[in-house]
């Protein structure tokens, strides 16, 4: 009876623990949540425009936060600097500026490859820290061991991505949340997964379902919603596709999640900024009618 009470009481904290949401030191500031979550835009929503461009976009539609990524052109004034981990101090510095002007917080990048090799991968992680951000978006598995030496000497978390089945590629799994699930289980706490729903309703899973395999393991998500199941489907406003963005939201909310929701918008995208506006005013006045 002994051993079994045991077995018990052991499954029973086994299974709390699967479902404590990951943490970090690094947390976004209170003061950019809105309605319950940290909401904003991937940049790449904008990628037809410069970095200045989607920070000032981003808080038109009603974004508080952001997320960059890799190789986006800096400015109007610059288009022939990029934007990535490899910026000069001079123009993290003007980036930083563009941020305070329009009140957005930086708080992840990528998805971005992370080398295997410790001071290719320091240089992301450098990056990331001078910034302030919470985490790192990225799909390179193969340097899990280097990624989680960093995410414990910086604090600073990493979600693994994922895109879409790619039907003349089978090796490619991100697509899969038990397969994402497999990487980061036995690893540091603040590994975990970036949620792109879009990209689940595209390779066939339900984003709720994919949410709960991965419970206690969502360090952020881009949010998308698509007219329909399928490869080929396209992102509508948020309230107004298959992906059931109402159930996310609830999914999120009942785990603790505390990352960011990205809303990222790939259609229309010389012009989205009413879809965007709109999917960020779901998500809002969703959480204010719950409360939260």
């Amino acid at each position: 009876m002994k051993m079994t009470s045991y077995r018990l009481a052991l499954g029973l904290v086994l299974s709390l623990i699967a479902v404590i949401p990951a943490r970090a030191e690094i947390q976004i500031p209170s003061e950019y949540k809105t309605s319950g979550f940290f909401l904003g835009c991937q940049a790449y929503t904008w990628n037809r425009f410069t970095v200045f461009e989607a920070i000032e976009k981003t808080a038109a539609v009603g974004g508080k936060v952001i997320e960059f990524y890799p190789g986006q052109r800096l400015s109007p004034e610059e288009p022939n600097v990029e934007w990535d981990h490899n910026a000069s101090a001079e123009t993290i510095a003007k980036v930083k500026a563009q941020l305070a002007k329009y009140h957005v917080q930086p708080v992840n990048y990528g998805v971005v490859g992370i080398p295997r090799d410790e001071a290719g991968a320091r240089k992301v992680f450098e990056f990331a820290k001078t910034l302030g951000l919470r985490a790192i978006t990225t799909e390179s598995t193969d340097a899990i061991d280097t990624i989680e030496k960093l995410v414990k000497e910086y604090d600073i978390m990493v979600g693994f991505h994922d895109h879409p089945r790619q039907q003349r590629n089978p090796s490619y799994r991100m697509w899969d949340p038990h397969y994402v699930l497999s990487v980061v289980k036995d690893r540091d706490r603040r590994i975990g997964s970036c949620a792109d729903t879009g990209h689940w309703v595209r390779s066939g899973i339900k984003p709720v379902d994919a949410l709960r395999i991965l419970r206690g393991r969502i360090i952020s998500s881009h949010l998308k919603d698509l007219n329909e199941f399928s490869a080929g489907g396209h992102d509508v406003p948020a309230g107004t596709g298959v992906s059931d963005v109402p159930g996310i939201l609830e999914e999120l909310r009942r785990q603790g999640f505390n990352g960011n929701i990205s809303i990222e918008y790939e259609y229309h995208e010389e012009n989205s900024m009413p879809e965007v506006a709109q999917s960020i005013g779901f998500v809002r006045g969703y959480g204010r009618a719950r409360q939260w």
